[in-house]
């Protein structure tokens, strides 16, 4: 696993020593940050006052929440990672307005609890805007504060289908750069339909992220006129699931959809295989994890999962992308969806900053941004064209899913034919 900055610390990801001593900016890079750099130009034609309004040169401080450490750290790190790397070009041309960003990161450990009491943290260190949360329980149990504060949050990897549900979309300033599991889940259905496999047996852990994500799948089964043939709910950190995988196999199960985001999975890929039982896998993006790619090995070959983004360097920003994560943290991207995600939302975020006039980052002024002032980025996962609007939180639509494959130990499309549609950029629908 990759160091991270230690929690509760503030970093400013590109010191005017770090600038003069690094690489220059791939070429994709340094285009996504022209955007960035020719704000320069206009600060100087904005009013004494409205530029003091902005703030000076003090940083504009963006406030980062995920889990660092503990048992979601293998998505949580490449998620930090990706926000850092962005930051870290868009310090190189010169922040905002002159003003560097800074994070203000905070770990809150893939515990509910935790997650809202530095969500309190981050709101009294005044942050401007925040970009976070993995954990679909644990964002829920945080959400409020943001809302009720009127502080925008970007949240680039948990996927329950309440996060961006929960308050009326004209009022939320609760944004997502991922896919909800909403979309996810009729897109894995009609696939596992589409190969023959009615037989469905749903694995969901009991968590927020398995109870929501168990809901879905229901549903998704229901537009079909399916049900589950076994339902299995579990405590994380489950060690043998042999009893209920026998009793799935037993109702006639010919495919096991799970619905959980740590080893757990791995659990049930080492079941099936102790129990000689070859269904396949399927399920979200959390089977394209460390913990599940390490921890079931071979028994993980095969495996079906929704993706976003899936690391190959189809085009150039997805090349250089990748190529900058990889030199910038010295190995492969653990999990390419948070990292990619997550680069994408902390450039959305600075577009968002560049929608408003006067430069005064408030709340509502970069909510109204995000919804419909940002000029087009050009990002990783898509083309962003109005990802936001007052009525819509999400950014990630179903035309811009593909099924990504377990293959030798890593993630490739299931489909030649996805592979060959990647090379063109699927916008929002």
């Amino acid at each position: 696993m990759n160091p991270v900055t230690p929690p509760s610390i503030a970093l400013t990801a590109a010191t005017p020593r770090a600038v003069h001593g690094r690489l220059p900016l791939p070429a994709w890079a340094a285009c996504a940050a022209l955007a960035v750099a020719g704000v320069l130009a206009g600060a100087a034609l904005l009013p004494r006052a409205a530029h003091a309004q902005a703030g000076g040169n003090a940083p504009a401080r963006i406030g980062v929440v995920g889990p660092f450490t503990g048992p979601s750290a293998d998505f949580g790190v490449p998620m930090l990672n990706g926000i850092k790397l962005a930051v870290d070009e868009i310090n190189a041309v010169g922040g905002y307005l002159g003003r560097p960003l800074e994070l203000v990161i905070k770990d809150d450990r893939a515990d509910p609890d935790q997650g809202r009491k530095v969500s309190q943290e981050l709101l009294a260190e005044k942050v401007v805007a925040t970009i976070g949360f993995c954990n679909t329980g644990v964002a829920l149990k945080a959400i409020d504060l943001f809302q009720d504060a009127k502080s925008p949050l970007i949240v680039p990897c948990a996927t329950g289908t309440a996060v961006t549900a929960k308050y009326p979309a004209p009022d939320s300033y609760i944004f997502r750069v991922q896919a909800r599991d909403a979309i996810q889940a009729p897109f894995l259905v009609d696939d596992i339909v589409k190969r023959g496999w009615d037989k469905v047996a749903i694995f969901a852990d009991k968590t927020g992220y398995g109870e929501g994500g168990y809901n879905d799948v229901v549903a998704a089964l229901a537009a079909k006129n399916l049900k589950p043939v076994h339902v299995a709910r579990f405590d994380l950190g489950v060690k043998d699931l042999t009893a209920e995988l026998t009793a799935a196999r037993n109702a006639g199960a010919n495919v096991v959809y799970s619905y959980t985001v740590g080893p757990e999975n791995a659990t049930i890929a080492n079941g099936k295989k102790a129990l000689g039982w070859k269904v396949p896998q399927v399920g979200p993006w959390p089977l394209s994890f460390p913990f599940f790619l390490e921890g079931a090995k071979d028994a993980a070959e095969g495996a079906l999962m929704v993706q976003t983004f899936i690391a190959e360097p189809s085009n150039e920003r997805r090349a250089s992308f990748l190529s900058s994560y990889t030199r910038k943290y010295q190995g492969k991207v653990a999990v390419p969806m948070a990292a990619a995600n997550a680069y994408d939302a902390t450039y959305l975020l600075m577009y968002s900053f560049l929608g408003i006039r006067d430069g005064n980052l408030n709340g509502k002024a970069i909510k109204e941004s995000l919804e419909g002032k940002m000029k087009t980025y050009y990002g990783v996962v898509t083309t962003y064209d109005k990802p936001f609007s007052a009525q819509d939180k999400d950014a990630i639509t179903r035309n811009m899913l593909v099924m990504g494959m377990v293959k030798n130990g890593a993630i490739t499309f299931a489909y030649p034919e996805d592979a060959k549609r990647n090379l063109i950029i699927q916008r929002k629908q």
